[in-house]
């Protein structure tokens, strides 16, 4: 049996000679438990425990040898070397990449490993009497670690790089940082210690060894000499060592653009020809300045830095092309200035301060701009003629003048003609030399006021060259149309219309204008008879009234008339016009509030469409074949059956009398009931006219006739009436229907009978009735055309 000590100086020697001394990693002890007796001896306890101890055994990776790998041995206390041990291995890689020697114990790697892939396994080992298969030794776990060899070369994963730095940057600039990663074992020895280093590139850039940080390496780089740069980095493992693996990685580096370049015309001086006819607001040409550097550091401004230029030409700035454009600010004109010259500045618009010590970064140059001689077309003197001519002047009378001339050096003469495609030629010509423009007939101001034509101009001798005017013709006004009365309505006539009154104020129109047409006169004609109907003033102020010369018309006797007036205008020569108006006579309520007449109402109020007056037409004709068809239905009942030769029935014969109204006192004579006491003395025919009766003698008070109704039983007085009508032999033979009305007594308003009323002279004001609605609109027409008879 080896012991605790003993053991452990096998395991050092074995792997002092195959590793290095920072990889021991053993603890093996043997314990052997003692108890101290009472004689001072020691008694050792031998108790069936493990007899040795480890934690892990190491294996190098890549192991291309024809033998097996030797990784270690395992040995147990019970072992005696007799062969009844035997050793079992099991756990990760057990019996296919590791494998263990049943009697001596002895572990070894029959496969090439890669720590890469996987750093270690785990095992557990267990030491079993050979006979009894029983366990001399409990389980126990231990670990084979993969030994790191530099196997791997560093790699950049995010290779290639692209990088940029502003042009004229400073030494030591950052560019960009890489990166290079390396799988083998950094915690053992140098394989992964990797250091960079620049293979392409210099000088104009440098990389740190440790860090990978690429800085620029020389000042005033300068885009515009040269603006992309490849460098190439490398990493090396093991510290740099010779012997150590390395990669590589590619860096594109582009120089970004500063405004370090100030614009430059690429001459002093430019010639430029501009015809005269050059049309203003429109380019003329264009002036560039040239400028190496890009995007906004290459942006210009254009300007004209001169008065004279400056006063007749514009100059824009396209960026798109980074151009001046040359415009016209005004025409052009051979004849006063053939030369210009501009003074044209390009400046930059974005100015980078940290290097304006090179300069103010603008440039100028010189235009020099010729000016060509154009044939131009003829020029008018003005550029809007505005004539007048009278109304019906004849033929041929001269309008106006128009002057134009050729504007060039040769002074061509000029030809005038007017534009044929307007409608003006009809009533106007122009004299191709002159220039005058005369009427082909006379105008007629009320048809139209103003003319437009447009008068054209050309050179005799390049008749393509044209221009154009626009010339206003505006008609004077002479007095040439007779004034007429305003209003084309019918004026109505109320029926209640008195002496004196005003029918309506009426006016007059004329066609001529403010001068001629607004001061009018009025009057009657002279040649027919006086009008006994209507009268007509003059107001002096171009109005005149229509005033009635009777009272009461009646539509129903007459419902037109016709009024002839004559209206002299203002002019001179004084015009005048006679107009004829219709006159309707219509009924209106008192004081003339409503001007319509009874058809007109009816119509208006009814308001009813073709549509509403056609289905009114379809209900009155089917109640008529209803009334038809129960006629028919009633004849054709059965007759009966004896029928008398003479019909004893009664004939009654009617007589149909309508009275006069109330205005009629001769068919009846009601004074009866005004004085039933003096009826006895009345008596006489009622069917005779009265004769007149004067009443001399002394007056006598006279009563109320309510007062005598009040005294005399109504009743009993027209029974009396009736009884006498009934005996009474003389009257003709034909019954006579005598009405007399009474309303009785007891009403507290009174009566409106004018049984009850009254003599006609009375003085009571009757304008109260007009307010009681269209149910007493004749009663009040009545009383009020007695208070104007009365007044009258």
């Amino acid at each position: 049996m080896l012991t605790n000590i003993e053991i452990q100086k096998c395991f050092q020697l074995f792997f002092t000679a195959s590793m290095p001394s920072s990889m021991y990693n053993f603890d093996l002890e043997k314990q052997f438990p003692s108890t101290k007796l009472a004689n001072g001896e020691t008694e050792v306890h031998h108790r069936p425990k493990r007899g040795w101890i480890w934690n892990q055994f190491f294996v190098l990776e890549e192991h291309m040898g024809p033998d097996p790998q030797y990784v270690g041995k395992l040995h147990s206390n019970s072992d005696k070397g007799d062969g009844s041990v035997r050793y079992i291995l099991d756990g990760e890689g057990a019996g296919t990449i590791f494998i263990i020697d049943e009697v001596t114990g002895d572990i070894r790697a029959t496969k090439s490993l890669d720590r890469e892939r996987k750093t270690h396994y785990v095992l557990h080992a267990q030491a079993l009497d050979r006979h009894t298969e029983e366990a001399l030794e409990p389980k126990s776990e231990f670990i084979i670690k993969v030994q790191d060899i530099n196997d791997n070369a560093p790699k950049f994963p995010d290779g290639p790089f692209v990088a940029t730095v502003p042009e004229m940057s400073e030494v030591g600039t950052s560019v960009l940082q890489v990166t290079a990663t390396d799988a083998d074992d950094p915690t053992y020895g140098n394989s992964a210690r990797i250091v960079y280093s620049i293979l392409q590139g210099q000088p104009y850039f440098s990389v740190d060894p440790k860090t990978g940080i690429i800085r620029t390496a020389l000042a005033n780089m300068d885009r515009e000499a040269r603006e992309h740069y490849t460098v190439v980095i490398q990493a090396k493992d093991m510290a740099g060592q010779v012997g150590g693996l390395s990669g590589s990685t590619t860096i594109n580096i582009t120089l970004t653009d500063i405004n370090d370049n100030p614009p430059t015309f690429p001459q002093k001086n430019y010639q430029l020809y501009v015809p005269e006819s050059a049309q203003v607001g429109k380019p003329v040409g264009k002036i560039k300045a040239n400028d190496e550097d890009l995007g906004i550091n290459a942006d210009i401004k254009y300007s004209i830095i001169n008065s004279e230029g400056a006063n007749m030409f514009s100059i824009s700035t396209d960026r798109e092309m980074r151009e001046g454009i040359i415009s016209l600010k005004k025409p052009l004109n051979y004849e006063r200035k053939k030369t210009y010259t501009l003074h044209i500045e390009g400046m930059n618009t974005h100015v980078d301060p940290r290097f304006s010590y090179l300069g103010s970064f603008k440039d100028t140059a010189t235009l020099k701009i010729t000016v060509g001689d154009v044939d131009e077309a003829p020029v008018f003197s003005i550029d809007h003629y505005i004539m007048d001519v009278y109304e019906n002047s004849p033929s041929g009378t001269e309008v106006g003048a128009v002057t134009a001339r050729d504007p060039d050096s040769r002074n061509s003469p000029v030809r005038y003609f007017l534009d044929s495609k307007e409608e003006g030629v009809r009533y106007f010509r122009i004299d191709e030399s002159s220039g005058v423009i005369r009427t082909t007939q006379p105008l007629d101001r009320e048809d139209m006021p103003w003319h437009n034509i447009t008068v054209m101009a050309s050179e005799v001798d390049n008749p393509s060259l044209l221009s154009h005017v626009p010339v206003t013709v505006q008609v004077l006004d002479v007095n040439d149309n007779p004034p007429e009365i305003a209003t084309d309505e019918e004026v109505i006539v109320c029926e209640s219309s008195r002496p004196g009154q005003v029918i309506r104020t009426v006016t007059a129109v004329d066609k001529d204008d403010f001068a001629n047409g607004q001061r009018f006169s009025f009057a009657l004609p002279n040649q027919i008879p006086v009008n006994p109907n209507f009268t007509l003033k003059d107001n002096e102020d171009s109005t005149a009234n229509i005033i009635a010369r009777r009272r009461r018309f009646n539509h129903l006797t007459q419902e037109l008339y016709e009024l002839p007036i004559v209206v002299w205008d203002g002019g001179e020569p004084s015009l005048s016009g006679t107009s004829t108006l219709t006159l309707r006579v219509c009924p209106c309520q008192r004081h003339g509030r409503i001007r319509m007449c009874q058809g007109e109402a009816f119509l208006s109020s009814a308001g009813l469409s073709t549509g509403a007056l056609i289905a009114i037409l379809l209900c009155i004709v089917i109640l008529l074949a209803i009334v038809v068809l129960f006629i028919t239905l009633r004849r054709s009942k059965k007759e009966p059956l004896i029928i008398s030769e003479e019909d004893i029935r009664e004939n009654v014969v009617t007589y149909d009398d309508e009275g006069g109204g109330e205005e009629d006192t001769e068919a009846f004579d009601i004074i009866a009931l005004r004085n039933p006491a003096a009826a006895e003395e009345l008596k006489f025919r009622r069917d005779v006219r009265p004769e007149a009766r004067q009443h001399c003698g002394p007056s006598r008070s006279r009563r109320s006739p309510s007062v005598e109704l009040d005294e005399v039983d109504v009743h009993d007085f027209i029974r009396q009436r009736l009884v006498e009508a009934d005996m009474d032999t003389s009257v003709p033979p034909y019954d006579s229907l005598q009405t007399y009305a009474y309303e009785g007594q007891g009403s507290l308003t009174g009566s409106i009978s004018p049984l009850d009323s009254p003599g006609t002279q009375s003085e009571q004001d009757y304008n109260y009735l007009d307010d009681w609605g269209p149910q007493f609109q004749k009663l009040a027409e009545l009383y009020g055309e007695a208070d104007s008879d009365v007044t009258t």
